[in-house]
């Protein structure tokens, strides 16, 4: 590519006709003739490529016929965020002739310029701006860390409110990441930031509490006093001390301090609040705990306001629950069994049953043998699974987010105890038993989790699961292809890689992203008949709420092809 001026026009003819595209070393470069002098920018608009010679200046503003994005035509410079600055050349006019240099002015590398805009994007919540972002970082090979840290902190630091749906799904699609094709994960990147930007659009910024004074103290008085705070609904307080413990305890005893305020009272939210937790320690391993005084506050204030299921009829009438859980609380150990425990047949289908003492009686004695909170909450989870594959569609579609909540909740605790072996945990499994139970009436009659047919052709079942996804009413067909898929012998990397490519071209709802990751992360802890069941709730889920009006896989495939030099429309 030439670096030296080339001449492109006639200064009379140019004053002539006020502007003229030229191309120059496969560059559609635009002249204009203003004010006396000569302007050389690139011919695409910034925004979505249309031809800015078609444009209007006036008083020195080039405005694009398309969308209205105003450019100031001396630097390239945009009166409108969502637009980008438009790319200028060098000119020299010698005498009569008008010089270009095909070599643009000011053009930052292309990983600190889409850094730049995801910003912008993440500030002004825009959409095509973010796509366009995630396209050009990945492009650009930017580490993956980074664009998440990035909205990661403008999420912590820009909603009052602290950790929301936003920060969580963003969290959600890069703990699934790996489960992605290359295109997928430029998605899940573009569906995250636009999670979080909404989530923190119109709303006040955060200010955080202060630590107190450095001081010894214990992790013991520091566990008491969070819990005290949160139990007295004192987010403010809770949040001193927890900023005082990220500086002075283990992140294994900040973890613990956080699961045991968010399991004093019975499933949180049902269940958000503790899922929120989890979330936010999980982005942790994506950030590194450096940002931990940033990211784990956000969740103080969700802990402390949070409506607590004993005060709920449902867990009071017509059984007691929360009484019932009281009791058996009383006996749990005071450390996390030795996880020699093993799991005794019947034990999920006594889960799934309908008798809450049972189910209570089956946890404590499992507990008593030595069953470690990893143990339990990973059958629990699955247990919660089990609801979710075999959710009947004659229930009402909103109960649909009943059985999600319990089965997120129930894969929130079983990641909790990954990071903290703090037995008040156990807890958190009763807690998530207990919903297990109050569900049991959205399996009747259950649906059924086909058997899949080993003769079956993955690559078929496969291109049929994926035909589920855009049709209503596919629940059914896309448990039974997922099954056969596996039965086939399909490798189940590869169902996972193409159920997050579903996922991530949907306009996807909170539940739904939820859904996804909680399979994802229980099939690859399980092994046979168990991971099947986890993908196919996945597969199950995911075909019931698609498909969406796909606004923003539009979206995104306009960025892709604005990114590929492609143009929108007709206009030469």
């Amino acid at each position: 590519m030439s670096t030296e001026y080339v001449h492109v026009a006639d200064l009379d003819d140019l004053r002539a006709e006020g502007r003229r595209l030229v191309n120059e070393n496969g560059q559609a470069i635009a002249l204009f003739y203003e004010d006396g002098a000569v302007r050389a920018i690139d011919n695409r608009c910034p925004h979505m490529g249309f031809p800015l010679t078609q444009g209007t200046v006036d008083d020195g503003v080039l405005t694009c016929h398309w969308h209205h994005a105003r450019f100031e035509l001396a630097c390239g410079d945009t009166f409108d965020p969502w637009a980008d600055d438009v790319p200028t050349y060098p000119v020299e006019v010698r005498g009569n002739e008008v010089w270009v240099k095909p070599v643009r002015e000011r053009d930052d590398p292309p990983a600190v310029h889409w850094a730049r805009r995801l910003d912008t994007g993440l500030e002004e919540n825009l959409r095509l701006v973010l796509a366009k972002s995630a396209v050009g970082l990945d492009d650009a090979n930017v580490a993956y860390r980074d664009p998440y840290v990035s909205a990661l902190e403008f999420g912590t630091r820009y909603r009052e409110s602290g950790w929301g749906p936003g920060l969580t799904i963003h969290t959600a699609l890069a703990n699934i990441r790996d489960s992605l094709d290359r295109d997928g994960r430029r998605r899940a990147l573009y569906q995250g930031a636009v999670e979080v930007a909404g989530d923190c659009a119109g709303e006040p910024p955060r200010f955080a509490q202060p630590a107190f004074e450095p001081a010894d103290r214990s992790p013991e008085r520091l566990t008491e006093w969070f819990r005290e705070c949160v139990e007295l609904r004192d987010a403010d307080g809770a949040e001193r001390v927890l900023h005082t413990a990220i500086r002075s305890v283990s992140p294994t005893q900040v973890c613990g301090m956080l699961y045991a305020a968010a399991t004093d009272h019975r499933y949180l939210d049902t269940g958000h609040a503790l899922d929120f937790v989890t979330k936010a320690v999980e982005s942790l391993d994506h950030a590194g705990w450096d940002a931990a005084e940033d990211v784990l506050p956000t969740v103080v204030s969700g802990l402390a306001n949070a409506e607590r299921a004993e005060e709920d009829q449902e867990w009071r009438q017509p059984v007691d629950l929360a009484a019932v859980l009281d009791d058996a609380f009383e006996d749990l150990p005071e450390e996390n069994g030795s996880g020699e425990w093993r799991e005794p047949d019947g034990f999920v289908e006594t889960l799934l049953g309908d008798d809450p003492d049972a189910v209570v009686d089956a946890l404590s004695d499992a507990v008593d043998a030595g069953a470690s909170t990893t143990q339990l909450a990973g059958v629990v989870r699955f247990a919660a699974a089990r609801r979710v594959a075999q959710f009947g569609t004659a229930n009402e579609f909103n109960d649909w987010n009943t059985v999600l909540h319990t089965f997120t909740y129930a894969n929130a605790v079983y990641q909790g105890t990954l990071v903290t072996d703090t037995p008040l945990l156990y807890r958190g499994v009763f807690d998530a038993a207990a919903s297990v139970y109050l569900d049991r009436f959205l399996n009747t009659p259950p649906a059924r989790i086909p058997d899949g047919d080993a003769d079956a052709d993955p690559e078929d079942a496969l291109s049929r699961l994926l035909d589920a996804f855009d049709v209503e009413g596919g629940a059914d067909a896309a448990s039974r292809h997922a099954a056969d898929f596996l039965a086939g012998g399909g490798d189940p990397d590869a169902l996972r890689e193409a159920l997050g490519g579903a996922l991530v071209r949907e306009d996807a709802g909170f539940h739904t992203f939820q859904a996804v990751e909680a399979a994802f992360q229980g099939a690859l802890d399980s092994d046979g008949d168990r991971k099947t069941v986890f993908l196919v709730a996945a597969a199950r889920y995911l075909a019931a709420h698609t498909p969406t009006r796909r606004e923003r896989e539009q979206t995104f495939r306009i960025a892709e092809r604005l990114q590929a030099g492609e143009s929108l429309h007709d206009t030469e």
